[in-house]
């Protein structure tokens, strides 16, 4: 009985785990580059990326993104995140969902885009 526990247990990780890997595409997902940006510094990306997990939290829990999320899915640099999106990461994403989110706070999602090891559709 203690096994279905740990396998339930499990379970539940791994969906928390994915879902917070969702909202870290989703938050971070800057599908097109601005050439006009000049290039932002560590400290910035880091507090780019802070602010954006910290508005779009509750997609982790299935919500839809806040007036605030998408704000940040709209405005954020594709190069503060993509770096950070490795093969093992990839692969706990369900990136028409990712995608879907995305596009629903109004930012384009280019065919054929690759992002660190994602490449859309």
């Amino acid at each position: 009985m203690q096994e279905k526990g740990k396998v339930a247990t499990g379970k539940m990780e791994a969906k928390r785990w994915s879902s917070f890997i969702l909202l870290a595409v989703v938050v971070l997902g800057m599908w097109e580059v601005n050439k006009a940006d000049a290039a932002l510094s560590a400290a910035q990306c880091k507090e780019e990326r802070r602010l954006g997990l910290n508005a779009c939290k509750p997609v982790i829990y299935g919500k839809l993104p806040s007036p605030a999320c998408c704000e940040r899915i709209r405005v954020s640099h594709v190069e503060c995140v993509c770096p950070d999106i490795t093969p093992k990461l990839a692969a706990l994403i369900d990136l028409d969902r990712a995608i879907r989110l995305i596009e629903g706070c109004g930012r384009r999602v280019p065919r054929h885009f690759k992002c660190g090891s994602i490449t859309t559709p």
